[in-house]
């Protein structure tokens, strides 16, 4: 049983397992690749002057293995289901457990909505500032739950979001996720 499954690879979904991965948390991630960054180049990301979205998806999962991701690419799920002791994540072939998910499929909303997440009226996944649905400890970011702003940088900070609080919740306190140069290896 993983403590956070992520369901997806992008921006939103690496950046959520970075910060729980790197926090102690047992981390899983399902990347199928169909991230909307390999046909982007980024000139507006907060520190990166100019880089290829592929390549920025290379240096991502470089990161988060790093940390200790567990990658799970190209085994796309099938179905999220809410159980007693947390999530069942399915696959073509396999079933996973963990006590958090995180929903990072992009504009695809289909996982959140069988799994009885809310919706607004504009059709996008009701998410707290934290990112959490209405469904207690999963979480949704980036374009499942927002109509039109569909940027990397706000993904990325969605996913950040979603493992600050699962990270407070773990702490049972505020947990700040912030390192200092002693901290660098």
């Amino acid at each position: 049983m993983a403590d956070v499954i992520v369901v997806g690879g992008g921006p939103a979904g690496l950046s959520a397992a970075l910060f729980t991965a790197k926090n102690g948390l047992e981390t899983t991630v399902f990347d199928t690749d169909e991230t909307w960054m390999h046909k982007a180049h980024l000139f507006n990301y907060l520190g990166i002057e100019s880089i290829d979205g592929s390549e920025f998806m290379d240096v991502s999962r470089e990161q988060v293995e790093a940390f200790g991701v567990n990658r799970s690419q190209d085994e796309p799920v099938t179905a999220v289901t809410e159980t007693d002791e947390g999530f069942t994540v399915e696959t073509e072939d396999s079933e996973y457990t963990a006590e958090y998910v995180v929903l990072a499929t992009g504009a695809d909303r289909s996982l959140a909505e069988e799994l009885g997440c809310a919706t607004t009226d504009e059709g996008v996944v009701d998410v707290s500032v934290q990112m959490e649905t209405s469904v207690a400890d999963a979480y949704a970011t980036g374009a499942m739950v927002r109509a039109e702003e569909w940027q990397a940088i706000i993904s990325a900070g969605d996913g950040a979001a979603a493992a600050l609080h699962i990270l407070s919740k773990e702490n049972g306190e505020h947990f700040h996720d912030f390192d200092v140069p002693a901290d660098a290896e």
